[in-house]
């Protein structure tokens, strides 16, 4: 890619950082049938001159000698290649030309981790943070400087090639300042050498460009996490967490987490040893004797300070309906996250404590892009395959369709693995193709941050009723549920929230995920000032085949990463039913809700055809059930509860719907 289009598609990646089928609307109400006809517009926040650039880059001819050599860190006698998050720290990268050599013109380019706080690369202040140089010993080739501030820095090669074993030696931090690491601990961070070798400006990413392990920082908070649902005399897991201020894991904590449990009924430890080997994670196994809802307390003292935390309630009842916590949406460092895809998964079923998991990497975004790699979509299909522990704990195989016209979708297959859809491939460029490409496979798609940025989703498209039949609310993003949410997406077009989706006749039940890019998942909220997304499901099978059925059903519902309690039904109808209207029949509809918060509520609110029907007053209390009389339903109405706390952590039961 040229200099000038590619700083132009980096600049719009640095946004990010801050016709429709008949078959694909069938079981839609006719509310929306003309519009089905028409040809779909494109969402103002459409991206095509990115869309653009990416098919260029992928189309461009690759010169044999583009990608050529090797490079390596250039560290003293028992120097690591480790650096604490956020930290500072000089690293010198030595790059050999290979057997193609580098003609004039052409250039070595060092590119750091594009987001999450590594310094950027910069050569015009010496005095500041990620000031890099580049050198060479061959005798009459000179290095031309070529600055893209903040993403990437390039040597471009002057006088004579670079020939077969000549070297470039880049200092990356080489002023005073340093270079400060990630904020986020990961193994194997990659500080990307490219080669463009025969000067026309496409280069080729050193597939074994020189790594880095960022480590956690010294412990800062404290999580404790447990299930949400048991029966009495259920074993039920306590995990407890000292993560760095960032929510890392691995920290050194030596020391005693004090515990305690309240109401009584259920017996912990007065304390827990911690030794160094824990790297901060421990888990108890403790038993509820007694019905009622539990919560666990604790603190540490981190030498100076003291830290407390409280867990998320437990709910225990006899026969009670189990929930289980999933993050279905995040992003390893295969495209633009941080930490491998075995840490995300370690991450989410050791830290975050989860019952199901979805690690989606971009299919055409990051350095090495999964769709032409058909290597690294396979390595991403085999360890989600071997996290996957029906009855324990259940790791799906994903993707993201990362569409800049029609907004971006997640795709999940349940089955263990499929097929790579490319959002810039022609034969799948927009939501109809993509269904009609997972028609016959166990998937299901996703639309996330619909609202608004960092692109709004299409929904001129009708959501495909088979494929898609819950949608995405919250994120590190924001919300997407309505204009009046806590914690509104950003950039937002008015009437594409979700709700205006549920307006136009859709029927789409709720979830949250969390679209970390911090290999967080099931606590991306620690380090996410608009919090973040977690779904709940109510099934008893903890497979992926129960998590399938979950989803297609509707029984799931959303928070934005707090782990709150809620039921809701009409009539006994559950969340995500479809009932019938009735007819001959005016008397009122039951509504029943009971919601049990980690912080105090704020007020229950009942939304009925995309206004607000009531306001149940949370009155600062931790529970809240009621149930309240509703006027006849009539056909396409639909109702749902939004569950506001305090603290405006939220949670958002899937509709039910009247037909």
């Amino acid at each position: 890619m040229s200099s000038v289009r590619a700083l132009s598609l980096l600049a719009a990646l640095g946004l990010l950082a801050a016709g429709c089928d008949q078959e694909n609307a069938e079981g839609q109400s006719g509310k929306d049938a003309q519009s089905r006809h028409q040809e779909p517009r494109l969402p103002p926040t459409a991206r095509p001159e990115m869309l653009a650039d990416l098919r260029l880059a992928h189309a461009a001819p690759r010169h044999p000698s583009d990608g050529g050599g090797r490079a390596w860190l250039e560290l003293a006698q028992d120097e690591q290649a480790t650096v604490v998050a956020g930290t500072p720290r000089r690293w010198t990268i030595v790059y050999e030309a290979g057997e193609e050599g580098v003609q004039p013109g052409g250039f070595v380019r060092l590119t750091v981790p594009q987001f999450w706080g590594w310094s950027g690369v910069q050569s015009s202040d010496p005095r500041s943070y990620g000031y890099t140089t580049g050198t060479t010993e061959a005798e009459g080739v000179e290095l031309e400087v070529f600055e893209a501030r903040g993403w990437w820095i390039d040597f471009r090669v002057r006088g004579r090639a670079l020939a077969r074993g000549e070297r470039v030696r880049i200092v990356y931090g080489a002023g005073p300042a340093l270079a400060i690491a990630d904020r986020y601990a990961e193994r194997g961070a990659q500080l990307w050498i490219s080669v463009d070798g025969d000067g026309d400006g496409y280069a080729t990413v050193l597939p074994d460009s020189p790594t880095v392990d960022v480590l956690a920082g010294p412990p800062a908070s404290l999580r404790l996490i447990l299930p949400s649902t048991a029966e009495p005399g259920d074993e039920v897991p306590l995990r407890i967490a000292l993560l760095d201020g960032q929510g890392n894991a691995g920290t050194q904590f030596t020391g005693e987490v004090a515990l305690s449990v309240l109401p009584d009924g259920m017996s912990t430890p007065e304390t827990v040893a911690f030794t160094r080997a824990d790297r901060g994670l421990r888990k108890l196994e403790l038993s509820p004797a007694d019905p009622g809802v539990y919560r666990v307390l604790a603190n540490a003292d981190l030498g100076g300070f003291s830290v407390q935390a409280v867990s998320n309630p437990l709910l225990v009842e006899h026969g009670v309906a189990p929930i289980r916590w999933g993050d279905f949406h995040g992003h390893s460092n295969v495209s633009d996250g941080t930490g491998t895809p075995e840490d995300f998964l370690l991450y989410a079923r050791d830290v975050a404590g989860l019952d199901a998991v979805a690690l989606t990497d971009h299919d055409h975004w990051g350095m090495l892009f999964l769709d032409e790699h058909p290597e690294l979509w396979e390595e991403v299909q085999t360890i989600s395959n071997r996290f996957d522990d029906p009855g324990t704990f259940v790791s799906i195989v994903g993707f993201e369709w990362t569409s800049w016209i029609h907004g971006h979708r997640h795709v999940l297959y349940f089955d263990g693995s499929g097929p790579m859809l490319s959002s810039i491939d022609p034969e799948v460029e927009t939501p109809a193709q993509l269904w009609k490409a997972l028609r016959g496979e166990q998937a299901l798609t996703f639309a996330h941050h619909s609202a608004g940025g960092p692109i709004a989703t299409n929904w001129d498209f009708a959501p495909d009723p088979e494929l898609e039949p819950v949608t995405e609310v919250a994120s590190v993003h924001g919300q997407s549920e309505a204009a009046d949410a806590p914690y509104r997406i950003y950039s937002a077009l008015a009437g594409n929230f979700v709700r205006d989706a549920l307006d136009r006749g859709y029927r789409l039940g709720f979830i949250g995920s969390g679209d970390s890019h911090d290999a967080h998942p099931g606590l991306a909220q620690i380090a996410s000032p608009s919090g973040s997304g977690i779904a709940a499901l109510l099934t008893d099978d903890l497979t992926r085949a129960g998590v399938y059925r979950a989803l297609r059903e509707r029984r799931s519902y959303a928070t934005n990463g707090e782990r709150i309690v809620l039921r809701f039904a009409i009539d006994a109808h559950r969340m995500g039913s479809t009932i019938t209207a009735r007819t001959g029949e005016p008397g009122t509809h039951l509504l029943y809700v009971r919601a049990i918060g980690t912080a105090p509520l704020a007020g229950i609110d009942v939304v009925k055809n995309g206004q607000v029907l009531q306001t149940i007053p949370g009155e600062q209390r931790f529970e809240l059930t009621a149930t309240l009389g509703l006027e006849p339903l009539a056909p396409g109405d639909y109702v749902y509860v939004r569950v506001i706390q305090l603290d405006r952590g939220c949670a958002w039961s899937s509709p039910i719907f009247v037909e």
